[in-house]
């Protein structure tokens, strides 16, 4: 893989996925010889840096931001620049100057095909990400040289509690030491205190929740009846916020049971599952008795909190979603998929283009083929086996994404040039 000269390479890190992974990704930079600089936005992001070098604290407010970042690129002579997600504020505004400068931009998510990989990209991800515009025999033709079987996914990293965890710590600091950092306001519409404590709720109910999705699960495996699944996600995320049409939960559930009241067959049913961080912040179980009952749905209508998508989806008729990763198990499995967001895997050959009703009623099958060159695509450039928040997924992650940051091309590039690396060896290290 050509790596350009690591030792003149200048990174600077913004906010990250909560947890340690960005200071062990700082940490391997600079093994490899780079300069890595952090700037920090409240304590919660102070705390994760574990006292490492060169970070900077940002005390300003919103409307300074843009200036101080320019300063901060010329002082440090930055090359690069390392942010997870793209569309908070402060990482959009340092996104369009980076760009302008010339500098590069790596981009973190989870990943398109979460939980197993994690999204490495440049420029941008979701909506913004290089897939927008990329059509699946494009794709095609770039794998032309690369003979990468499907892979199934390896194991599970373990991430779920660790998230959970790192996410109240989080907030915990944000909301109790951040007297540094008074002008500091959260890119999310909640306070810092309710978001701490809907973080700590969900972490002590996470045995009560399991059982009450157990019971929820067993009642639609041994009802007996055909059902639709909808793939829900937190309200406050991004991918919904800010590329989707949508700028409430209740506006896609109230859309998704009025389609399903007019088109589907009257015995069928008709389950939500909850994303697996959902913390009750939208009342979204008390908004569906309300539309079942107003639709006349009675008990057609069942709400699942989290667990594991694979149970549902083994007897799903169809799925329909915003733009949820969790769609990519949908196509991988060939249920028929709506979509209602801008999303990377919204390709015609695959995702249903009909009205909502008319889908409900009688959907067509995705393109299998295009869904499996679409996948390895995908796993030859942007995903990477791994996780941010479990130390084995860390060391996972951490055992290719440093090499992919600090290559010339992105991952796309890469394998248009041939020059991809290797991967199926590299999913095989426990």
């Amino acid at each position: 893989m050509p790596i350009k000269n690591a030792n003149q390479r200048r990174f600077l890190f913004l906010q990250g996925p909560h947890g340690p992974f960005f200071v062990r990704l700082a940490e391997m930079l600079r093994k490899a010889g780079a300069e890595v600089w952090r700037v920090g936005f409240n304590a919660g992001d102070q705390a994760f840096w574990f006292g490492s070098k060169n970070y900077i604290p940002y005390q300003g407010n919103i409307d300074d931001w843009a200036d101080t970042f320019r300063a901060i690129v010329a002082e440090h002579r930055i090359t690069d620049i390392t942010l997870y997600g793209d569309t908070r504020p402060i990482h959009a505004q340092a996104v369009a100057i980076a760009r302008k400068l010339g500098l590069y931009i790596h981009v973190f998510e989870e990943g398109y095909m979460r939980p197993f990989w994690v999204t490495y990209e440049r420029g941008g991800s979701n909506g913004n990400s290089k897939l927008m515009d990329l059509s699946i025999a494009e794709m095609s033709r770039m794998l032309e040289t690369s003979e990468l079987d499907v892979p199934e996914p390896p194991a599970h990293w373990g991430d779920m509690r660790h998230h959970v965890f790192y996410g109240a710590l989080y907030h915990w600091f944000v909301m109790f030491r951040n007297g540094a950092y008074r002008n500091f306001r959260p890119h999310r519409d909640l306070p810092v205190r309710t978001e701490a404590a809907l973080y700590t709720k969900r972490l002590l109910l996470m045995p009560l929740i399991a059982l009450e999705r157990r019971i929820a699960q067993a009642r639609i495996k041994y009802g007996g009846f055909p059902y639709h699944l909808v793939l829900l996600q937190l309200e406050h995320d991004s991918s919904f916020q800010m590329h989707s049409p949508f700028t409430r939960m209740e506006e896609f559930l109230t859309l998704v049971v009025e389609g399903f009241a007019k088109g589907a067959p009257q015995h069928h049913h008709l389950v939500f599952k909850a994303h697996p961080l959902e913390n009750d912040r939208s009342p979204v179980r008390r908004i569906l008795r309300d539309l079942a009952a107003k639709h006349g749905l009675g008990d057609r209508v069942h709400y699942v909190r989290g667990g594991k998508l694979a149970t549902l989806l083994d007897h799903a008729r169809t799925a329909v979603t915003v733009n949820s990763t969790a769609a990519q198990q949908v196509l991988w499995r060939s249920i028929p998929l709506k979509v209602f967001g801008r999303a990377v895997y919204d390709k015609p050959e695959f995702v249903s283009t009909l009205p909502l009703e008319q889908f409900f009623a009688q959907p067509g099958r995705p393109d299998n083929r295009a869904y499996r060159d679409y996948r390895r695509f995908l796993l030859e450039t942007s995903q990477v086996p791994g996780g941010f928040y479990s130390a084995r997924g860390r060391r996972q992650l951490l055992r290719q994404v440093v090499d992919m940051m600090l290559d010339s091309d992105d991952p796309y590039d890469a394998l248009k040039a041939g020059k991809a690396p290797p991967r199926q060896a590299l999913r095989l290290i426990p």
